[in-house]
């Protein structure tokens, strides 16, 4: 196949991949060594909708990248499931009100087809994540407390209570209390965090009092119902795993957020350096706009994109957008170029299209690389997925029918189910169409002479040429035909799709009546 070559401007092409930068920081703030631990995380009180894919995109990115240097990378991903549960979501029963204070890996799940309420959230990402293609080490943040993993980091954020205290009144327009503690505990009578700290012994002992009427001591080094705040947990675990690397949204970095604060509470308590950190903008749905919620309407899961993207186009969009650089998932038109913007990459990785910027071609290869989750040493047989979408609309959404086109190609398939899926849910009006079994009087009537006679024409000249003519063939015989009976270019077109599909505009012409072939000719042929 002959290669093209595409002259990119020097302006808008960026020297080289954002994750480049990223790992020359993680080198310079915690030196070049053999291995790493790249982290990412959330509390799942609600779905992980497609925004919180960016975290996890963010740092598979960056392991990746660190090991195609040939670092040793470990990439963790935390359940944040102990956290409290704080409020009743709007599609839940109200009565779930008595769960409140409760851990939320310990209330029950609505649905009733999990183990608990954060169980539902977990398995149905941890779901869409093995699609993606994303390969990541998950932790039960509540199995590593209740198994009191973290009871000697407990103790020295208690020893240094008034170092961690010193840190956080700096970003408070009132200063925590004198009895502040660092730590909060899960009753061991009614297990709800309902509780206050009355005393602690320097050693792994807290006293306590609940609303429930409960007190009594606690043993944290032997029963884990004592949790570090979130701004103190956070860099604990840093701590505790020897995280190199971690993402955190807008929210998580803005001055005196969690992150400015565990970045000084993690040297002052633990001595570790702090995680490399990148900050990742909002991304939103073309056509919804704003930014997502996880308590709000409107939410696009990662397997709702995945119906109508492949998971590697997904994943590369992700990696060729900054981090810090807001941008929209398109459910709209916009489908059509993403999925021609990756082929074109593709076809650059392969080098069937050829950069003349070298430094653009290093870019666009290291985004294909780490956007696919198989390398394949051939290019991919995917066909258009334009093509595609006019295939399952002809075929009626038969499957079998794109089988039989593309035998053995799973890639054909993987994106005419893609195809359907966005036709049949999100596809604009404009791009979808259903092919005539008969011409009706109606639109026949529609049509001028001239139309008539240059329809007839064309229907002649497939007749005896449509098996072996090509699609620009065909293209210039329309307007020969078009200054034969001196009728303009578009009225012609406009009484074709007329004929095809009821519609005045549908796909690329030339390439629609060659797919179509016998059944385009039946059609034309009416015209009399």
């Amino acid at each position: 196949m002959p290669s093209k070559t595409i002259k990119e401007p020097k302006e808008e092409a960026e020297n080289f991949h954002w994750t480049k930068a990223v790992i020359e920081k993680i080198k310079k703030e915690h030196g070049n060594k053999k291995s790493y631990v790249c982290a990412s995380g959330i509390s799942p009180s609600g779905y992980v909708h497609i925004g919180h894919f960016r975290e996890i995109l963010t740092s598979e990115f960056v392991a990746k990248a660190l090991r195609k240097e040939g670092k040793q990378v470990r990439f963790i991903y935390s359940w944040d499931n102990y956290d409290r549960f704080r409020k009743v979501p709007l599609d839940i029963p109200k009565e779930f009100e008595k769960y409140i204070g409760l851990p939320i890996s310990e209330v029950p799940d609505p649905w009733k087809c999990h183990k608990s309420f954060a169980e539902h959230f977990e398995k149905t990402a941890e779901t869409d994540v093995k699609q993606a293609g994303i390969e990541v080490e998950f932790i039960d943040q509540s199995k590593m407390y209740k198994s009191c993993k973290y009871a000697d980091d407990i103790k020295k954020a208690l020893l240094n209570k008034a170092a961690i205290k010193k840190i956080l009144n700096k970003y408070r327009k009132e200063p925590l209390e004198n009895d502040w503690y660092p730590t909060t505990i899960y009753c061991e009578k009614c297990n709800k965090d309902n509780t206050k700290i009355l005393d602690y012994d320097n050693n792994y002992t807290l006293s306590y009092e609940c609303t429930c009427g409960y007190s009594g001591k606690i043993n944290f080094k032997k029963v884990g119902n004592v949790k570090l705040l979130w701004r103190v947990d956070w860099p604990m675990r840093w701590h505790y795993e020897q995280v190199s690397f971690e993402p955190g949204g807008k929210d998580h970095s803005s001055p005196g957020s969690s992150y400015e604060t565990g970045k000084q509470i993690l040297p002052a308590i633990w001595g570790n350096i702090p995680p490399t950190y990148q900050v990742y903008e909002w991304i939103g749905i073309k056509g919804l706009g704003g930014k997502m919620s996880s308590s709000k309407g409107k939410l696009i899961l990662p397997r709702d994109a995945m119906e109508i993207y492949e998971p590697e186009i997904i994943k590369w969009l992700f990696a060729g957008t900054r981090p810090n650089r807001e941008f929209s998932i398109g459910f709209d038109l916009d489908v059509l170029k993403i999925y021609e913007d990756f082929d074109k990459c593709e076809s650059i990785y392969y080098k069937e299209t050829k950069l003349e910027n070298k430094k653009e071609y290093e870019k666009q290869k290291d985004i294909y690389e780490l956007s696919v989750i198989n390398l394949e040493k051939k290019k991919p047989e995917r066909p258009p997925f334009r093509h595609l979408v006019s295939l399952v609309q002809m075929y009626e959404g038969d499957l079998k029918k794109i089988e039989e086109l593309y035998p053995k190609n799973k890639y054909a398939l993987q994106r005419a189910k893609c195809a359907l899926n966005w036709i049949n849910n999100y596809a604009p009006d404009q791009v979808k169409f259903s092919v005539h079994k008969e011409v009706t009087k109606e639109i026949l009537n529609k049509l001028t002479v001239l139309e008539k006679q240059s329809i007839q024409e064309l229907s002649s000249y497939l007749e005896k040429n449509i098996k072996k003519i090509k699609e620009e063939e065909l293209f210039n015989k329309f307007y020969e035909i078009c200054t034969k009976y001196k009728i303009n270019n578009q009225e012609f077109f406009k009484a074709v799709y007329l004929i095809l599909i009821g519609k005045e505009r549908g796909p690329r012409l030339a390439g629609f009546l060659l797919l179509l072939n016998e059944r385009a000719i039946k059609l034309l042929k009416q015209v009399k």
